[in-house]
């Protein structure tokens, strides 16, 4: 009998195979950030620009350290109210039987029960228990979210992005918790969107080579990561060392002649635990830098396949992409994986010698009360003591492995926050108004993988024109109507905005001058209101009314329910392909910018809608520049302007009738081969 699994098996492998050789060559869909490990002086790097960001956020800051040093009180009096219970109740001993000394915050409370019988010291110890426990919460392990999560880092982010710790469980332990989730909210909110910001606003030559899915993986899932950092290496180590530093007096003042040695043993838990975990901090830098990189290619991979699921279906591919997106999905499993198993073996060795230093502590704390050195009571005071120092000197010493994995996550966020991005050209001049004419002198531009798209263009294109840009796929049309708009920057010669370098103004500035309408047609799943809009937030109802009409588009939006109203679906697909183009030129045109640019406008179009489009098209050229990219001969020929180009040069302008009447001339011979063509 054939076993019918082992082809699909041997499929399954072969893909598996192939799959990790494509990981090993391009960074798991890395295509900028290629280089992300970090050595030592670079994480330290992080941890200073991190402790930074604290100061957006001064007030709620404040408030969660003022709330906190609160907290300090139930962890310095529960171990010995346990001693008071303990010799004083239980055994019904005096006070001072011992050479033991009750700390100086301890007096008040010593001089309400010393001349207490035992059951009224119990009453007394309990009243202050349980107020302490309401307002100020005697439950030393603290408050947090204690949300369930995962190991990977997208339901981590889920509790992260309102993570917040208390020390107390009480009314004031609750406040200073519920301060520490705003706190984190608004941290991780202004990173948040200041990435999305940079992210949205990157160079187009860039935007082609960053997966959306990475994209969406940084912000969602890494930014929240950043503040429980933020929060790592200010409140938690402060207050540990706080805690640890007052409780290391308490042991010195009461029990520092009596046993010296625990003050040692209680402190050497420092370098030990560093010592143990600093050679593993590498390793965990890397492997969660690349269950995180692992993890994006996932989200890289459901992005492309859902975006393009019209495709993917057209050509029979949901199964192949079903098997890439499980193929990386399977290679984020196994860095995680990875991950845990390295901070499974750090975690059992310090756990080891920990175990090893309390038995220790408990054999020595023993031998002093069978001595009669110390009271039964002093073993519960002096347990809460040691743990109280032991416990925040262990996290010291561990501090450093515990933060690699987050500094991997916020070096992924910084590394965008750097990243080029147009707003490091907002300082320029501001470009108020766009009258006379836009010029390029001797403009070339080179995309960033060395490829030639323009060499030696000089044209000037005057306002009230109606401009067309015409020539063969690929010689370069749509990047010479790009640099209009600053959308890419030449890498020679100049664009000059009425006889001024564009350079020498503001992106944002040009932007506001110029509406471009691309060739792809892309809407908001909004309505066509909100989608209007997006334009021109101002606009009013009959200036839409206005530009729908000028765009051919007031018919069919009076037919669709709700009319302005109603929600296109994903992309606008709900409309027709012809309905999206007139659509695109209406929000253009209500931008009302004194450039217009369309790119293949009368593409989708009919031949009675294109011609009502040209006719307004002349009309909007009046008082504006209009550019026009076309294949169309009957949009062409209505341009005052005809530029035909080919492999990136101006090959010849004029008008229709002039470049018609050259024997020689490109752009004839171009007419020719279309209507032969049609």
């Amino acid at each position: 009998m054939t076993d019918s699994t082992a082809p699909e098996s041997s499929n399954q492998e072969t893909r598996s195979s192939i799959f990790q050789e494509v990981i090993g060559k391009n960074e798991f869909d890395d295509r900028i950030d290629t280089q992300s490990d970090l050595n030592t002086l670079e994480a330290l790097r992080i941890i200073g620009r991190s402790l930074r960001q604290i100061s957006s956020e001064p007030k709620l800051f404040s408030a969660k350290v003022i709330l906190e040093l609160g907290l300090i009180v139930p962890a310095l009096y529960l171990p010995w109210l346990g001693k008071i219970v303990i010799d004083n109740v239980l055994q019904q001993q005096p006070f001072n039987t011992t050479e033991i000394e009750f700390p100086p915050f301890m007096q008040p409370v010593l001089t309400i029960v010393q001349d207490q019988d035992p059951l009224q010291i119990m009453l007394t110890v309990s009243t202050i228990f349980i107020l302490g426990m309401v307002v100020l919460g005697m439950r030393t392990y603290g408050l947090s979210a204690g949300l369930h999560e995962g190991q990977d880092a997208a339901t981590q982010a889920e509790n992260r992005i309102s993570a917040s710790y208390s020390e107390g469980s009480g009314l004031w332990g609750l406040a200073a918790f519920m301060v520490g989730v705003r706190l984190t909210q608004r941290l991780a909110s202004r990173l948040r969107t200041r990435l999305f910001e940079r992210l949205s606003r990157m160079p187009m030559s860039k935007l082609d080579d960053q997966r959306i899915g990475d994209s969406i993986y940084r912000v969602m899932y890494d930014v929240p990561m950043a503040p429980d950092l933020f929060l790592q290496l200010t409140i938690v180590p402060f207050f540990m060392m706080l805690n640890a530093g007052i409780n290391l007096y308490v042991l010195q003042y009461s029990y520092g002649e009596v046993s010296p040695e625990l003050i040692w043993i209680a402190w050497a838990t420092v370098p030990v635990a560093f010592l143990i975990t600093f050679p593993f901090s590498g390793a965990i830098r890397r492997t969660s830098q690349n269950k995180r990189a692992a993890g994006s290619a996932t989200t890289n991979a459901m992005e492309e396949s859902v975006s393009n699921v019209a495709a993917v279906q057209s050509l029979g591919a949901t199964g192949e992409q079903s098997s890439r997106f499980a193929d990386r999905s399977e290679e984020s499993f196994r860095r995680e994986r990875y991950f845990i198993a390295v901070v499974i073996v750090c975690s059992c060795i310090f756990a080891a010698v920990s175990g090893i230093a309390g038995i220790y502590v408990i054999i020595l704390v023993s031998d002093l009360i069978i001595d009669g050195v110390m009271s039964p009571g002093d073993y519960a005071a002096l347990i809460g003591i040691f743990w109280s120092i032991a416990m925040p000197a262990a996290y010291l010493g561990a501090y450093w492995i515990k933060i690699q994995d987050v500094i991997a996550a916020v070096r992924r966020v910084f590394f965008f926050m750097d990243f080029e991005s147009e707003e490091d050209h907002k300082d320029g001049d501001e470009c108020t108004v766009i009258e006379r004419q836009i010029t390029f002198e001797n403009v070339g531009y080179s995309y960033p993988n060395g490829t030639r798209a323009l060499t030696d263009i000089n044209l000037s294109f005057k306002f009230g024109d109606l401009v067309a840009i015409v020539g063969p796929t690929g010689s370069g049309k749509t990047t010479l109507a790009y640099l209009i708009p600053a959308i890419l920057q030449p890498t020679s010669g100049r664009v000059l905005i009425d006889g001024r370098d564009a350079r020498e103004f503001n992106i944002e500035s040009i932007r506001r001058q110029v509406s471009y309408v691309l060739q792809e047609h892309t809407f908001l799943s909004t309505t066509i209101r909100h989608n209007l809009l997006l334009a021109n937030p101002n606009a009013t109802e009959p200036q839409m009314f206005d530009a729908l009409e000028t765009a051919g588009c007031v018919d069919f939006v009076a037919e669709l329910p709700n009319g302005l109203d109603i929600r296109l679906g994903r992309g606008g697909d709900t409309l027709s392909v012809g309905q999206q183009q007139r659509l695109s030129i209406a929000r253009g045109l209500i931008r009302d910018a004194p450039v217009l640019i369309l790119d293949e406008p009368t593409a989708a179009l009919d031949p009675q809608t294109e011609h009502f489009l040209l006719r307004s098209l002349r009309r909007a050229a009046e008082h504006r520049l209009v550019v026009v990219i076309a294949h169309r001969l009957s949009t062409i020929r209505q341009a005052d302007q005809i530029v035909f180009i080919e492999d990136g040069r101006v090959q010849e302008t004029g008008t229709h009738n002039e470049l018609m009447v050259r024997s020689t001339s490109a752009y004839r011979e171009y007419v020719e081969l279309q209507n032969v063509a049609t």
